[in-house]
């Protein structure tokens, strides 16, 4: 049986506080401690300030079984991560002669000369266990405070994932065995955010499978990560929930993992054995290329309409009916009127859709009332849904 471990991610940097890099390093660890049944409960970003990553560290490791530290193991003076731990484990830094070794010869190797300041690298807490790095010049090290175990890693991405890869994971490995995790995601569509929560509440509180929400403009999708010995164990434990969600939302779970709503849509067009043309207004184009990417031979037409009054139903309907008339195949039709004045108001929004062709003859219009700048990708996903729906009528 695994142990169970909890884990906290500290992103040191500057940079990262500033929004100049973005921080996937910390996206990455996450995944892979995920992957081996590690619980990450924190993510914390400090800047290049000794006196608050040591803070950090310490109020890190008095709640997490592990702690991983990226960045600050450079060779200039703002790299402070090694004084951080130091100062955080209580003990001074010491220098390896061993470790200053490695780092000239792979500045030899690299074919540059290193600088007196690269031997700021060769210093880590004493009692710390080195960790070579191979594919760079920053060692990392692995240290203890209490219960926590506190890994540095470098900050530069194809270093950390080289290290996570082939010294953090068989390590934790042997530390907690072979935990299997799983993930699975059902998409839906239709359903705002809250309202999903309304109908899976209870199961977000479940602890083994875990559920939880990620929303996106007119869909949401429903992620289901169950932990156990085998995965054959694991992937029960969660087709029984993703059974119970399916249900709950029948009508709005398109797909899982992978699955795409156009390629949803595909397989409808060919079940009826038509085709689609695609008019839209203010989603540019990006109804029809969702289906052009996945079946391009099932879309007959396709052109983007200037657009600038309302956006009402029998509008839409009228221009499909139009349309239907010339073209061989379903007619979509999806338009998206604008507020008059103030573009960051978030009233006075809406799209209007028609279907138009053998045995689909629908109009509807939504009114959209969140930021602005949602308003083109949720016109393109709640008119994907609306076409999914229609053509799952027969």
């Amino acid at each position: 049986m695994h142990r169970r471990l909890s884990a906290e991610i500290i992103a040191s940097g500057t940079e990262l506080l500033l929004g100049d890099t973005i921080d996937t390093n910390s996206a990455y660890i996450a995944q892979q401690l995920r992957d081996l049944g590690v619980d990450v409960y924190f993510h914390t970003t400090v800047g290049d300030n000794a006196r608050r990553l040591r803070s950090a560290i310490e109020i890190a490791a008095g709640r997490a079984d592990l702690v991983i530290i990226t960045g600050g193991l450079g060779p200039t003076v703002d790299d402070v991560t090694r004084e951080a731990v130091a100062a955080a484990v209580g003990r001074p830094l010491a220098f390896s002669e061993e470790l200053l070794e490695q780092i000239a010869a792979r500045f030899a190797r690299f074919g540059r000369p290193m600088t007196d300041n690269n031997r700021r690298q060769a210093y880590i807490p004493e009692g710390a266990t080195p960790i070579t790095n191979p594919v760079g010049t920053a060692p990392a090290f692995r240290a203890e405070l209490n219960r926590s175990t506190i890994i540095a890693l470098p900050g530069v991405p194809r270093e950390m994932h080289y290290l996570m890869e082939h010294e953090v994971i068989p390590y934790l490995r042997s530390h907690i065995g072979d935990a299997i995790i799983r993930v699975r995601v059902l998409h839906t569509a239709g359903l705002g955010e809250s309202h999903v929560d309304s109908l899976l509440g209870d199961l977000e509180e479940g602890s083994n499978p875990t559920v939880g929400l990620s929303a996106q403009p007119g869909r949401t999708d429903v992620r289901i990560t169950a932990r156990a010995d085998t995965a054959e164990e694991a992937d029960q434990m969660i087709e029984s929930v993703a059974r119970i969600v399916e249900e709950r939302l029948s009508g709005h779970v398109y797909g899982r993992d992978h699955d795409r709503l156009g390629a949803a849509i595909a397989e409808r067009l060919r079940r009826r054995g038509v085709r689609l043309a695609v008019f839209e207004s203010v989603s540019a184009g990006l109804i029809a290329q969702e289906l052009l990417e996945v079946a391009a031979e099932l879309v007959a037409a396709h052109e983007v309409v200037p657009w600038t009054g309302d956006a009402e139903a029998d509008d839409a309907h009228s221009l499909a009916g139009d349309i239907a008339l010339a073209e061989d195949a379903y007619v979509l039709v999806s338009l998206g009127a604008e507020p008059d004045g103030d573009v960051q108001s978030t009233k006075g929004r809406r799209a209007a859709l028609a279907v138009v062709g053998p045995g689909i003859d629908i109009a509807t219009h939504f009114d959209f009332g969140s930021h602005p700048g949602l308003f083109q990708p949720w016109v393109v996903n709640h008119s994907l849904f609306c076409l999914w729906e229609a053509l799952g009528t027969q």
